[in-house]
């Protein structure tokens, strides 16, 4: 489908600026036009689709959904869904946990929307889509529903309300309502779909900084790192790599848009996919800047709570993420 874009790669790189393939500049100058074009085709294309979802089933909707009705446990599940299709970081998720809680949705339902929206999203499909092909990218996008599936339903077991800041518990106790109901729009898909069309563009450029900073990174480390460098230290196989590597990511930050080309650099240099996608999903799903968000809604007891089971759950992800791949 891309062969395109690799022509075009080798044709500015080689022929017009007249560099040599088999230097290491040639080849991270290749790996970076290859990447960055690809990688945002696939985005907006995702990013547009999701929009056609997000349009016709907005937050509001599922809020009232999930108040409404008793789904004997797959509340869990469809809000995992549905952090999945929204393209937001961990930081920017916290706004919209912090509607959920004050929509009366209930703790372990939200958590399972903060953990999945930024381990799983359209820009991380589009990429992981675009580097590591459909069958990988499937698993991924499995693996990350559950794991927020299942870690919000174990933590929801814990009854951690009483955990929650004074302030949430003041929100809680208001019966004001903050957010007025929605309202659905009568609106035909041609008239919705320039709406869509921008806002799917507007996501497109708010990633484009972090996309092409990914891209530059992976695109030096595959140019100019040696093979066995990471291999020396996360590629042994030993059962402490997983562990090591979602320890390290912890204190890191970064989106799927900045992370996902370093992971692909990452596997082409001897990474296992599974000890790679685990540190992935704790530069993504764990960093301090959420913490410090978090502190407005949770107590640290709480945020500490929370860190650790998700860090467990990424783990034991690695590890199935190795056996399968």
């Amino acid at each position: 489908m891309f062969d395109w874009v690799q022509k075009l790669a080798d044709w500015l790189i080689y022929a017009v600026f007249n560099i040599g393939a088999a230097t290491h500049l040639g080849k991270s100058l290749n790996f970076f036009i290859y990447d960055t074009i690809k990688i945002l085709i696939l985005l907006f294309v995702i990013v547009f689709l999701m929009g056609i979802v997000n349009t016709y089933f907005p937050i509001e909707k599922l809020k009232n959904y999930l108040n409404r009705k008793k789904l004997y446990g797959l509340e869990y599940f469809f809000a995992s869904i549905f952090g999945a299709i929204t393209p937001f970081c961990s930081c920017s998720s916290v706004p919209l946990f912090i509607g959920f809680v004050n929509g009366g949705i209930p703790l372990g339902v939200t958590f399972s929307f903060l953990i999945t929206s930024p381990l799983v999203n359209e820009v991380a499909i589009a990429m992981f889509l675009s580097m590591f092909g459909l069958k990988v990218t499937i698993i991924y996008a499995i693996s990350g529903i559950l794991l927020g599936t299942f870690g919000g339903w174990l933590l929801g077991k814990f009854h951690l309300e009483p955990l929650l800041t004074d302030w949430v518990k003041n929100v809680l106790a208001n019966t004001q309502k903050v957010n007025a109901a929605y309202e659905e729009e009568k609106r035909t898909f041609r008239q919705r779909l320039p709406e869509i069309t921008r806002n799917a563009w507007d996501i497109v450029k708010g990633v484009l900084i972090y996309i092409i900073i990914g891209v530059g990174i992976g695109a030096a480390m595959h140019g100019y790192v040696p093979e066995n460098f990471f291999a020396k230290y996360l590629g042994s196989g030993a059962w402490w790599t997983v562990p090591l590597a979602v320890i390290v990511a912890v204190p890191m930050y970064a989106n799927a848009a900045g992370i996902v080309p370093v992971i692909q650099v990452f596997v082409a240099k001897g990474i296992p996919m599974g000890t790679a996608i685990a540190f992935m999903m704790a530069t993504v799903g764990l960093s301090i800047p959420e913490a410090t968000l978090l502190k407005k809604v949770m107590t640290l007891k709480l945020i500490g709570i929370f860190f650790g089971v998700v860090t467990l759950f990424i783990i034991i992800s690695g590890y199935l993420f190795n056996l399968i791949l």
